[in-house]
């Protein structure tokens, strides 16, 4: 049997090859394998491992003429990419020292991971008494400055699902254990621009920490002084607040983009998903079911557990699906009504006529429409008698709404003129947040992300893209179809996005091209979905 390693051999061996590719990088024009050797204090035959392994990954070359080993090009590829952009930790130094300086404290740079932020940097204070908290130590969100000005900043929906899973453990008699009260915190700390820990999270110590957001707003980290609560006074904090905030925004407009993975496009479909015209995927929180609807083919469908089945013909083409309570709310040109889990029609009064454009639902459980009038659409809640109480009207045909999980903004598609609307209860005027150019295709469908975002299918476009909550557009990804339709979040943690397809009318020449065409696909784009309300 061979020899077993013991839990450090790997790290003693990567060590043993950092000193090598050191001792060759101060060795200024290369050196020979025996020189090496000498110089690590290494067994030859030890160096020679390192040697051919570093050299079969480009980190280091051997000149055949002088016989001696040189850095290779991969550190210059990797020295490149580490100076094209300051990272975090290069770009918040001199902010430390300078607040460490401007107070005695110690100061801390902190990132977000997961539910916990995680220590980068420090800056020691002068005081014999101080804090001193370890670089990599994880710390709660929920009981720290640094935590709490990260989660400030987010946007609000990316905040309330954080927030809703923290678990608020009390470690100290001040510690915040009440969401509602953690939530008016995070407000307050967003409209101050700082973030204070009232010893939540070591009693006799006080801390004040800011956000750092880089130039297109997003959260990178954050910055805090902290000190025993006998020199960080609670006057004394809030007066450093806004010097800690300003020194975060220097930071933050130090930092270039961060530069998100391409999400490869997909290769195949889910089984059994063939349709004409694939539409208005509706994910079931009841019982994980995804629901689509074939318009063309006039067929409600579903797809549980990998079995696709269909759970209604209607007597004409579909124009609008819901998730209720009782069921699926299915609309169609000449009626609508609720189909149980069995598949059983169920009549439901209040049908808004053929003009339907779109249903969406309230965070409330309360039904919207969106109905053609006129030139244009009206948007609002329904009647007894199916009558539009239209809340909007916009001069264009709207053919898909999603409220967000505050219900504080109402987003529509118009396809027309590829714009993605957004509405504010309280509020009469329509405010385009985005619109795509014609030769990318037309926008179809529209769900929300934890992140703030928001996801749409460009019809003709071979593409889903992402427009940040300011709407900029931050994302694109191919999919192996011209036409899809519309997408939904759903999955197990909702981390999965649908994406419906069309083939009708499409000419042979492309279907042979894209043979998934009318497909759904599932789809890892690394950011999980708001929770889409189910109607009462």
């Amino acid at each position: 049997m061979g020899s077993q390693r013991g839990p450090g051999d790997g790290t003693a061996s990567l060590e043993k090859a950092i000193d090598v590719l050191e001792a060759i990088a101060d060795s200024g024009e290369g050196a020979g394998h025996l020189e090496l050797a000498e110089r690590v204090g290494l067994p030859k035959t030890t160096v020679y491992r390192i040697l051919s392994t570093l050299v079969a990954r480009g980190l280091v070359r051997r000149d055949p003429l002088r016989r001696v080993y040189c850095l290779g090009a991969r550190t210059i590829e990797l020295a490149r990419k580490a100076y094209s952009m300051p990272d975090l930790v290069a770009a918040a130094r001199g902010e430390l020292r300078s607040l460490r300086d401007l107070t005695g404290e110690t100061t801390y740079l902190a990132a977000l991971d997961g539910m916990e932020t995680v220590s980068l940097e420090r800056c020691e204070g002068t005081h014999n008494v101080r804090s001193a908290t370890r670089l990599g130590v994880r710390k709660p969100l929920h009981c720290t400055s640094q935590g709490k000005a990260m989660l400030s900043a987010l946007p609000e929906d990316a905040r309330n699902a954080i927030v809703s899973e923290l678990e608020l453990t009390p470690l100290t008699r001040k510690t915040i254990t009440d969401r509602r009260k953690l939530k008016a915190e995070l407000k307050l700390t967003a409209d101050r621009g700082y973030a204070i820990d009232e010893e939540e999270i070591v009693m006799g110590v006080r801390c004040v920490g800011a956000p750092i957001l880089d130039p297109r707003g997003l959260v990178r980290g954050s910055i805090s002084i902290a000190g025993p609560a006998f020199r960080m006074t609670r006057e004394r904090v809030e007066q450093l607040g806004p010097e800690v905030a300003q020194a975060a925004r220097r930071i933050g407009a130090h930092l270039g983009p961060v530069e998100e993975a391409a999400i490869p496009e997909p290769t195949a479909a889910l089984e059994g998903t063939a349709a004409a015209h694939g539409a208005m995927p509706r994910w079931s929180p009841r019982d994980a079911t995804l629901i689509w609807a074939d318009t063309v083919g006039r067929e409600v469908r579903t797809m549980r557990k990998g079995a696709e089945d269909r759970l209604a013909r209607t007597r004409s083409a579909v124009t609008g699906l819901a998730v209720e309570r009782a069921g699926v709310l299915v609309a169609f040109e000449d009626g609508w009504q609720v189909v149980d889990a069995k598949g059983q029609a169920h009549r439901r009064s209040g049908w808004p006529g053929k003009d339907l454009c779109a249903l969406g639902v309230h965070p409330g459980g309360e039904l919207w429409v969106a109905v053609r009038h006129r030139e244009g659409c009206a948007i609002g809640t329904l009647g007894p008698a199916g009558d539009v109480l239209d809340k909007w009207r916009v001069g264009e045909p709207v053919d898909a709404i999603a409220w967000d999980s505050e219900g504080k903004n109402l987003y529509g598609i118009a396809p027309e003129s590829g714009s993605i609307l957004v509405m504010q209860p309280g509020a009469r005027g329509v405010r385009r947040l985005a619109t795509m150019p014609k030769g990318s295709g037309r926008p179809g469908g529209l769900a929300l992300d934890a992140g703030g975002g928001l996801w749409t299918a460009l019809l003709d476009g071979w593409s889903v893209v992402r427009f940040d909550h300011d709407g900029t557009l931050s994302r694109v990804m191919a999919v192996p179809v011209p036409r899809p339709t519309d997408v939904a979040f759903g999955g197990e943690g909702l981390r999965s996005l649908y994406v419906t397809s069309a083939r009708d009318s499409l000419p042979a020449e492309i279907l042979a091209a894209a043979p998934l065409s009318g497909r759904v696909f599932e789809l890892d784009v690394g950011v999980a979905g708001v929770p889409v309300a189910v109607a009462a």
